[in-house]
């Protein structure tokens, strides 16, 4: 004889805002009101977040495409 437990069921849980952890507002999601959304693009304009890389500022990718001037066609309209 096998034990069989019943499947598990997804429990959703409510959306809570990043910028103060109350409940999300449908109308400013994932936020709960303007405030804490301009409080978040503040944070984003004034270059808050920030992504950890092991790059020096201004050191370039040497394997990448160079960020020099030049005739080929990489999409810019100049």
């Amino acid at each position: 004889m096998t034990d069989r437990s019943p499947p598990l069921r997804a429990v959703r849980i409510e959306p809570k805002c990043p910028t103060c952890g109350k409940p999300a507002d449908p109308k400013y999601k994932p936020f709960c009101r303007k405030r804490c959304a301009d409080i978040d693009l503040g944070r984003w304009l004034k270059e808050g977040y920030r992504v950890e890389t092991a790059e020096a500022p201004g050191e370039e990718d040497p394997d990448g495409p160079s960020s020099g001037g030049g005739s080929g066609a990489s999409g810019q309209r100049g």
